[in-house]
């Protein structure tokens, strides 16, 4: 098994709040998350790819010592993650694989579940963040019918975690598509949007995670969230800083 993050992006939504460190670096108490994520992985015996863009020094320099493969995506400030995982293609060859945002906070109870669910692809939601959400999905019978920011109720089952697994089988499928899309010129749309191509020609099975706490850090607001759940002191903007910032 072997995992491919995605950690090129700079993060626009929340750079004013973080300075130049790629988001995935912030410190989530004592610990940058990427490293937590990296450590869980490499635990469970998850061999780890990186792809790299935006300030990719601090990230070599918060994983310092751990074994990481990592490619380039010297694009990343013109294009989107679909990019950087075609940079890294060569991992996607035929070992089941992980793929990930490498701005999600997750844990081994995620992991397990999802190493324990045989399906493919396999990509996780959680059906509790329908109102706040901000990747929403439509699913039924755990498949995946509709996506987007924009979905509107009774169209909401789940927000998206922002992980997902592909076993050996799908990936010629889907390396092909990938290639074709970035052979069309669709650079600037996420890697799930391969996924999302396969709607109406294959299931995507989606698994609920309603109950286990998880956070993208796409906004401040997630990376409080964090901190509130793993009891690491913290002050809303305003007043003080939180010294993790």
């Amino acid at each position: 098994m072997k995992a491919i993050l995605m950690a090129a992006g700079k993060g626009s939504r929340i750079s004013r709040h973080i300075g130049e460190n790629p988001k995935c670096t912030l410190d989530i108490g004592g610990i940058p998350l990427i490293r937590n994520t990296v450590e869980m992985l490499l635990a469970n015996d998850i061999e780890v790819n990186m792809v790299v863009g935006y300030e990719k020094e601090i990230i070599y320099d918060v994983l310092d010592g751990l074994p990481v493969k990592y490619y380039y995506n010297p694009f990343y400030d013109v294009t989107n993650s679909i990019a950087s995982l075609w940079f890294a293609k060569e991992a996607l060859n035929g070992e089941p694989v992980i793929l990930g945002n490498a701005d999600v906070y997750w844990d081994n109870v995620i992991l397990n579940t999802l190493l324990a669910d045989e399906r493919d692809p396999l990509m996780l939601a959680d059906s509790s963040r329908q109102e706040e959400g901000d990747y929403l999905f439509k699913y039924e019978n755990e498949i995946l019918l509709d996506h987007g920011k924009d979905l509107k109720k009774p169209n909401i089952t789940g927000e998206y975690v922002g992980i997902a697994k592909l076993s050996g089988a799908i990936q010629p499928i889907f390396l092909e598509r990938m290639e074709k899309m970035i052979d069309t010129q669709q650079h600037n749309v996420w890697w799930e949007n391969v996924l999302y191509s396969f709607i109406g020609e294959k299931n995507i099975f989606v698994k609920d995670i309603k109950g286990q706490f998880w956070a993208e850090v796409d906004y401040i607001e997630d990376y409080y969230r964090i901190l509130q759940y793993r009891n690491v002191p913290w002050h809303l903007e305003g007043g003080t800083k939180t010294d993790n910032l």
